[in-house]
């Protein structure tokens, strides 16, 4: 048998959601009364209320986001770039989940309490559960970027969360004949680890056709960075010049930024910019602190086996908020740890052991339209101990920078928009 790209993808993000299927015959008394909530509607939330449903159709599972739409990370440098517009990042909530039978609900969560468990919304209703889970994305440690704060970023945009992807296009396409763009890349982890590489890249053929003699710096608070040797490969192939990687060791760690002269101080050099793009240190989405699931990493550690929180039992978080072992935070990564939550989820009702699953993670960056590079990374458990490791990894070789991949992005990118908010 033959697997088409699009078979391995749909197999690879949910082979083990659909093995599963056969655990869990319909009609089980004690899914029927089961209380399961949702809350976040990303990649993360979405998936795994649907994998809920499609394993359990009788179990009753209830959404709630802050807003009717999400506006999706994945896919924000094709709009920086210049290659799709702002729009096409919203994504409309209802129209996902009613189809399935999932009653969506707009909702501020502002507390959580337990024996019993309730969740307490700010508009005063509580609602009972019996599992929760949270994927509630990611914030920024603005106290470790001196000088910037968050009410900065609507003239130094982050764009790496929530709607600013257009204003930082927009500051690119009108920046000056000549210019200087910098980017400055965080220390791991943070979402979408090949995410700043990808930006400089669709920045630069931006700029190969409208500003050519246009600079991109990288500012890194890292040694190296994901897909290195490709990107850097794909950068001297195809932006001879444009493009300048420098590193932790090159000119040490951040100092401060003045934001309003546009400009980074490092330990050991300054450099201005005619448009800064500063990606802030990260840390899981506020409402994991604040429903006290986060430790001092800023994260939320949870079982990798079932997702659960080591801190608060029958809360489960997925997605970029969570320390899931090596697993890196990309929209790929979120979708693969719903469907395994969701079989985690199930057995624990029936009262059954879990699982344990096997996790992939594959994803694509563009370096232009016509070209583009992967990684692949597949986890699993080692041997005796519930520890999730690296079971296999792989990449686009240097050498191998042509336009099969782009096709295969374009797949990759419409199959996981389609399974998430289809």
């Amino acid at each position: 048998m033959t697997l088409s790209r699009r078979d391995f993808l749909g197999l690879s993000s949910g082979g083990l959601f659909l093995s599963a299927c056969q655990l869990t015959p319909p009609q089980y008394p004690a899914l029927k009364r089961a209380r399961v909530i949702v809350v976040g509607g990303g990649f993360g939330g979405l998936n795994v209320a649907k994998a809920i449903k499609r394993l359990a159709p009788e179990c009753p599972v209830t959404l709630i986001d802050r807003d009717l739409s999400y506006t999706r990370c994945l896919g924000s440098n094709l709009v920086i770039g210049g290659f799709a517009s702002e729009q096409s990042l919203q994504q409309d909530l209802p129209s996902p989940l009613a189809a399935k039978n999932i009653t969506f609900q707009v909702g501020e969560v502002v507390r959580v309490s337990h024996n019993p468990s309730r969740l307490h919304l700010a508009d005063g209703q509580t609602l009972p559960f019996d599992r929760l889970i949270l994927s509630p994305g990611i914030d920024f440690r603005w106290d470790q970027v001196p000088g910037m704060e968050e009410s900065l970023s609507g003239q130094i945009p982050h764009a790496y969360k929530g709607g600013q992807a257009g204003l930082l296009a927009y500051q690119i396409k009108h920046m000056r004949q000549g210019g200087t763009l910098i980017i400055t890349a965080p220390q791991n982890p943070y979402r979408c680890p090949p995410g700043p590489y990808e930006r400089a890249s669709l920045v630069a053929a931006y700029f190969k056709q409208h500003n050519p003699k246009a600079k991109i710096l990288i500012l890194d608070a890292k040694s190296r960075f994901s897909k290195q040797k490709a990107f850097t490969a794909a950068w001297d192939r195809y932006y001879p010049d444009m493009i300048e990687w420098i590193s932790y060791e090159t000119e040490g760690e951040m100092d401060h930024v003045d934001a309003p002269k546009r400009t980074v101080h490092m330990a050991f050099n300054r450099f201005r910019a005619d448009v800064l793009n500063v990606i802030p240190p990260q840390k899981a989405g506020r409402l994991g602190e604040q429903l006290g699931l986060t430790d001092a990493s800023g994260w939320c550690d949870v079982d990798p086996m079932t997702f659960e929180s080591r801190r608060h039992p029958r809360i489960h978080v997925i997605g970029d908020a969570a320390t899931i072992g090596p697993m890196p935070k990309s929209a790929f990564a979120a979708q693969a740890q719903a469907r395994a939550c969701a079989v985690a989820v199930i057995q624990s009702l029936l009262g059954r052991p879990p699982l344990e699953p096997r996790l992939i993670n594959h994803c694509y960056s563009f370096i232009d339209q016509q070209h583009a590079i992967s990684i692949t990374g597949v986890y699993g458990f080692k041997a005796g101990s519930q520890e999730l490791i690296t079971l296999s990894q792989g990449e686009t070789p240097p050498g191998a920078l042509g336009e099969t991949e782009a096709a295969e992005a374009q797949g990759w990118y419409q199959l996981i928009l389609e399974q998430t908010f289809g």
